[in-house]
């Protein structure tokens, strides 16, 4: 299978000044078309660094992607990094860019400066395809195959992340023509309130089995869950998908209600199916997320098919007076109780007249109170066939908490839904 590494220079990204997307959306092109991504890595501006990081990334893989370090600054070196890794002795101009540089200053109202022209010049051992995008050229190194000795293919991307994933239809082109191709296949199963830990003991036997050519990735995040990604590199897909489907069908037998979704999903997406599938609606009563549930449901296409609205009812007092929660479930029970979760849930179905609403009541941080710990949340679902409340305990920070509170509300809002419509 074909390998590769992607590589970024630049010390910005190093210290942490901007954030580097181009890896990420180069690996997903490069995936798509069958190439392993065995390698993601930051380099300096240095070029002893980059020549000697280079050289090795090269020496262990098909392709090398970089990008960064190509502007018209002096503190951009990767060019000259990459004469000396390619052995060039001399720069040479490249027409096509220049022509381009030109076009692109001229139509901003600029004139074309000397710093601007020497950016379309190349090392003499390169190929140039040119940037249509931007002013830096995107340069191809192609190492000798002599003598059975590894060939690589180097590629020089642009920084600027529209010009580096602009820049991949071309790459893609070039990659088709000189090396093979083989399909990937990934299948993520999607899971929520179990934890890493507690799910990897509860399918280690059914992890054990799977045969050596599936791969399994535990994949955690606290707004979506674990994902389970099943991966099987080379193949046919259409016979992969069939393999990887029957090993599935095994896990949903040992996790079942855990599993909310087949496919690379979310929660929020997750709920929305049901609701619309059941042709019914929703509210929320928030305290301690603090619109982070409404903020979830809204961002997906549609919501408001089945989405009323919401109270954010922090204040005790807007509990009591909007919601009509009784102030004596508070005095007698607390805040953040069962009591509480469930009278927020009923009050605001009433108010908004949705079929389901869900409440939260809780304690994200950084102080508890003499009842309950940093990170105790009370859940509150009602629908048409009455109350649940659910507690969860969390020991994150303040922000982590009322992710955590918001995802464990759909989560437990998408079981009633669910039991609901399969009753």
């Amino acid at each position: 299978m074909t390998q590769a590494s992607i590589c970024t220079i630049g010390d910005e990204i190093l210290i942490g000044q901007i954030t580097d997307t181009n890896s990420s959306g180069i690996s997903r092109i490069l995936e798509s078309i069958g190439i392993k991504v065995t390698r993601m890595l930051s380099i300096g501006d240095d070029r002893n660094e980059i020549i000697a990081n280079l050289r090795n990334e090269l020496a262990n893989n098909d392709i090398v992607i970089c990008t960064g370090g190509l502007g018209p600054t002096k503190d951009d070196i990767t060019k000259a990094a990459l004469s000396k890794l390619s052995g060039s002795e001399r720069l040479v101009m490249n027409g096509k860019q220049s022509d381009i540089i030109t076009n692109i200053l001229h139509s901003r109202g600029l004139d074309s400066l000397e710093i601007n022209k020497k950016q379309a010049l190349v090392p003499e051992k390169c190929e140039v395809i040119p940037n249509k995008l931007g002013t830096a050229p995107i340069m191809i190194f192609r190492s000798s195959c002599q003598d059975g000795s590894h060939c690589a293919t180097l590629y020089s991307l642009p920084g600027v992340p529209h010009e580096a994933i602009g820049a991949m239809p071309d790459i893609i082109n070039d990659i088709s023509e000189h090396y093979p191709l083989s399909d990937i296949y990934h299948k993520s199963v999607m899971t929520f309130g179990m934890a890493e830990s507690l799910l990897s003991e509860k399918i280690e036997s059914w992890e054990n089995d799977l045969p050596e050519d599936i791969h399994l990735a535990y994949l955690p995040n606290q707004l979506t869950g674990v994902r389970l990604r099943l991966s099987i590199y080379g193949g046919k897909k259409e016979t992969e998908e069939q393999r990887i489907d029957k090993e599935i069908a095994k896990l949903q037998g040992i996790l079942g209600n855990t599993i909310y979704s087949l496919e690379d999903d979310t929660l929020e997406n997750t709920v929305g199916r049901l609701l619309k599938k059941a042709g019914k609606t929703l509210s929320a009563a928030e305290s301690c997320t603090g619109g982070k549930i409404s903020e979830l449901v809204t961002s997906v296409p549609g919501a408001s098919e089945y989405y009323l609205g919401s109270v954010t009812s922090y204040a005790i007092k807007i509990k009591e007076r909007i919601l009509g929660v009784p102030e004596k479930t508070i005095s007698e029970h607390g805040v953040v109780s069962s009591e509480v979760a469930a009278a927020m849930a009923e009050g605001v179905r009433r108010i908004t007249g949705s079929d389901y609403s869900v409440s939260t009541t809780g304690l994200a941080g950084p102080s508890g109170d003499e009842w309950n710990p940093v990170g105790t949340v009370w859940i509150g679902v009602c629908g048409p066939n009455g109350t649940t409340t659910v507690k969860k305990n969390y020991k994150n920070d303040r922000k982590r908490n009322i992710e955590r509170f918001a995802a464990a509300a759909l989560n437990t809002l998408r079981i009633v839904i669910g039991t609901d419509i399969n009753d």
